[in-house]
């Protein structure tokens, strides 16, 4: 790569509303915010209403004939125009109708997608349910009767385009942020319970709305996903060293922080609310800019190191139906959420990423033209590829690979030991039973029969031959022994025998 990158930079008053009104503007909207590309699209659309009309009046007005072939060539456009919405009518009746056949499994199926889409918006209405609770009975009433007609209006109208679909909610917005501020029934709500309840409205609507207006097959958002999808394929080379992105992807806390800004933006396609999308952009944002200080040794990041780190996210999560969920967004979202904010901030430099992604080219890179497309078309490979440049598969593959590696290396210093060990083992064996031999070469030694235990009750012929026990003997006469007188009468004489045990030999 050649040498001398250009800084990528947007000044946040490139950010701004090309107006001057102050607010964020959007390259969805020309660089104008929500509410002055409101006003200028109401103009264009204004100017565009008159022209038609004054086309229809000179039309009118315009004899038959008096411009030779000119009427005949009108009445060919407008034939052609009649069989183009006829055809028109019939494709959209494919979708829209069943056959006089299918009438019963159309109804069943329309039960269904009832069942599923309160089962997916329940919890989302109980919490709604819950807020109205804390607001008076009339205003609650209110808000409900206003948000069933808006529904109503949208779910009967399939045909209606997605931009109409837009501009009746943005006008439900503006209408109801009115109300909330003039009507009686909300008198004395707080700013802080008009903003809350304005959220609570505009999470349960698009919630029940969602899959009626996004990614409409009215629109061209799907070729738009594609394509976008497509070209960050194709630039899957792109490294954090071509954006410039102060990112070291290498180092693990680094790495974790920049795997959940990956996360964040790729959860974006699984919210069903404006708000909740947005919020999985704020968190991706909120990541990278902690990624970015761990990575400049914990200094504050600044907004110059935030956009390339943001391309380098986005391209390396490839977030499905990008152009979608930007389009969705910008469409029915709550105008005041993207005009300012942190939310605000963050969606308009994402809106300024997918841009820069669509128009990038080796100057933007600052390569040779040469360069460029040798990477596009997979000529040539980036020489640190293996490093950085990988998708987290690949990185984790090739992390295992250096852990079995390891452990390949530990298990042959294991081996080698425990080989080491069992050679030790047998020459202490042999050289114990040598010097066991030589001490019995030089101290022999008989073995005597083993010793038994005696038993002193049991018969033995050597037993017979014992002396017999000793015999006590009575020796002598019986003593009489004389009591007193006074003790005659009550008690009578006893005589007890005198017993001695004669011992010859002791009297010897």
């Amino acid at each position: 790569m050649s040498q001398g990158h250009k800084r990528f930079h947007i000044n946040e008053q490139e950010l701004l509303c090309k107006n001057g009104c102050g607010f964020y503007g959007n390259p969805a909207w020309q660089g104008f915010c929500s509410k002055c590309w409101r006003e200028e699209y109401q103009k264009a659309k204004n100017a565009q209403l008159q022209i038609d009309e004054q086309n229809k009046m000179m039309k009118q007005k315009t004899p038959v004939g008096a411009e030779g072939k000119a009427p005949s060539f009108s009445k060919f456009e407008e034939k052609k125009k009649r069989e183009s919405d006829k055809r028109t009518h019939t494709v959209k009746s494919l979708f829209r109708k069943s056959s006089s056949k299918d009438i019963a499994a159309e109804q069943v199926a329309k039960r269904e997608a009832m069942k599923r889409l309160s089962s997916e918006s329940q919890q989302v209405g109980e919490g709604f349910a819950d807020f109205l609770r804390n607001l008076s009975k009339p205003a609650a009433l209110d808000v409900s009767k206003h948000i069933r007609a808006l529904i109503e209006k949208i779910q009967q109208n399939p045909d209606v385009t997605v931009d109409e679909h837009s501009e009746i909610i943005q006008d439900f917005y503006q209408s109801m942020g009115d109300r909330l501020q003039t009507h009686p029934v909300y008198k004395g709500l707080t700013h802080t319970t008009s903003d809350k309840l304005m959220d609570y409205m505009e999470k349960y609507i698009m919630t029940r709305l969602y899959r009626a207006v996004f990614c409409s097959m009215w629109s061209d958002d799907e070729e738009q996903d594609l394509i976008i999808q497509k070209r960050i394929r194709s630039l899957h080379w792109v490294s954090e060293q071509n954006l410039e992105a102060s990112i070291s992807v290498n180092e693990p806390s680094v790495r974790a922080l920049v795997d959940s800004a990956i996360t964040d933006i790729i959860e974006m396609d699984s919210k069903r609310a404006p708000q909740d999308k947005l919020a999985s952009v704020v968190r991706c944002s909120n990541h990278i800019f902690e990624a970015l200080k761990a990575s400049q040794n914990n200094e504050p990041a600044s907004a110059d190191d935030f956009l390339p780190a943001l391309i380098y996210i986005v391209l390396q999560a490839n977030p499905p139906r990008l152009q979608s969920n930007i389009k969705y967004i910008t469409r029915f979202s709550n105008p005041s959420r993207l005009m300012s904010g942190e939310a605000g901030y963050y969606f308009t430099n994402l809106c300024c990423v997918v841009a820069f992604i669509e128009n990038l080219n080796a100057e933007s890179l600052n390569m040779t033209p040469e360069e460029f497309e040798g990477y596009m078309s997979g000529k040539l490979v980036p020489r640190d590829s293996k490093e950085g440049h990988i998708c987290e598969g690949l990185r984790l593959m090739y992390q295992n690979l250096a852990n079995l590696s390891e452990l390949r290396q530990r298990h042959e210093k294991v081996m080698a030991e425990a080989m080491q060990l069992q050679q030790e083992i047998v020459e202490f064996k042999e050289n114990f039973k040598k010097e066991i031999q030589s001490v019995l070469t030089k101290n022999p030694w008989t073995i005597k029969p083993r010793k038994t235990k005696v038993d002193l009750d049991a018969e033995s012929p050597a037993t017979d031959m014992l002396p017999p026990p000793l015999i006590p003997q009575i020796v002598g006469e019986p003593m009489v022994v004389q009591h007193d007188q006074s003790n005659a009468n009550s008690t009578d004489m006893t005589t007890e025998p005198h017993v001695t045990v004669t011992d010859t030999a002791v009297e010897e």
